[in-house]
């Protein structure tokens, strides 16, 4: 398949989306132009466009399951935390050197738990972030799919796994970090993470993911793997009457789905400094499902455009009008639902349509 193929179906558009990657990918090195340059960008503005990539990228991963594959999940907030606590230990043992995490020494603990062990190296650490998110999901996708569970109440028990798991992660005792989580993070691979070469590679970085991820999932979905995801969302029954074995087509894009939100995650985590438990918060979860609606779910292009179109807008009201955010987002998930089914690439496509 040629790469203009794989950025979209129509010639038009993979020029304009090709054009969008190359600027995310450009952004970060500005950042390293001298303050006085117009072209400067600041070390807001990196951490924020990093950010909204790394939240693009968890968009793109419920896409899969819920555009393609028709599974709404409500929990995938837990699989990008997952993905972040596991990166966070690496920051956090860096940081601390050869002693132990300042929380543990405030809770008066001699050692690391077993489950720290090797931490400390950055490969290790790569390989948590994406093993253990991929394993949650497996068992726990194995035996939710294996009974049948579907609709909406599939979506509840991934929502309710979401808060418990919350809750497990609040407890000091759990060794990690209590309410605060991991912060105050002052090194990566040996480099100051917040000098500005470190922000840029870490933007770059994640740009690059972002671009990587869209360009394997749009092949994956142009495969007959991808078209049995969408015969499974239309009618699984039918599919399985053919002989088709639809659990193990629907565990494998879970956890590949989960494996890419936790490493959106890990790429998180260092630019915003912080990982708690906050991130499992179920509205956090509810709020991609609305990014993935927004743009359009089943289009990968369009939950990139649905994250960014409403972190920005998040971003602006968090803090212009705080108190009304989740009003606002409620109000935006309805009128999605009831006037924009297909999301904002479904307008641009209808409205492309009526000048032809």
């Amino acid at each position: 398949m040629r790469f203009a193929q794989l950025l979209s179906d129509s010639p038009r558009n993979s020029i304009l989306i090709g054009l969008c990657f190359l600027v995310l990918l450009i952004l970060p090195w500005l950042h390293l132009l001298p303050e006085t340059s117009s072209l400067h960008l600041s070390a807001y503005w990196i951490t924020l466009i990093g950010k909204i990539m790394a939240l693009a990228m968890v968009a793109l991963a419920l896409d899969l399951v819920w555009g393609y594959a028709g599974i709404l999940s409500l929990g995938h907030g837990l699989y990008f935390a997952l993905g972040g606590y596991a990166f966070g230990m690496y920051l956090t043992r860096e940081t601390a050197g050869t002693g132990l995490p300042d929380f543990m020494r405030f809770l008066s603990w001699t050692e690391l738990p077993w489950y720290w062990a090797g931490t400390q190296h950055f490969w290790w650490a790569m390989a948590l972030v994406v093993l253990v998110p991929g394993l949650v999901a497996f068992i726990f996708g194995f035996f939710a799919f294996r009974s049948k569970i579907k609709g909406v109440y599939f979506s509840i028990i991934t929502q309710a796994m979401t808060y418990a798991a919350a809750l497990l992660f609040f407890r000091n005792e759990t060794g990690f970090g209590g309410n605060n989580g991991f912060t105050g993070f002052t090194t990566l691979l040996g480099y100051d993470i917040t000098a500005s070469s470190t922000r840029a590679v870490l933007c770059f970085t994640t740009a690059l993911a972002l671009l990587l991820s869209y360009l394997g999932l749009r092949y994956l979905m142009s495969q007959p793997y991808g078209r049995v995801l969408g015969a499974i969302r239309d009618s699984e029954n039918r599919l399985q009457y053919l002989g088709y074995r639809t659990l193990w087509y629907k565990l494998s894009a879970w956890v590949l789905s989960a494996i890419i939100a936790g490493i959106a995650g890990a790429l998180y985590v260092p630019q915003v400094g912080i990982i708690n438990p906050g991130e499992m918060n179920p509205v956090n979860s509810i709020e991609m499902a609305v990014w993935v609606a927004a743009g359009g779910r089943g289009s990968l292009i369009g939950a990139i455009v649905g994250a960014g179109t409403i972190n920005v807008i998040k971003t602006y009201f968090t803090v212009a009008y705080p108190e009304f955010w989740l009003l606002i987002l409620g109000g935006l998930f309805v009128v999605v639902t009831l006037f924009l089914p297909n999301g904002i690439i479904g307008v641009l496509d209808r409205l492309k349509k009526e000048k032809e």
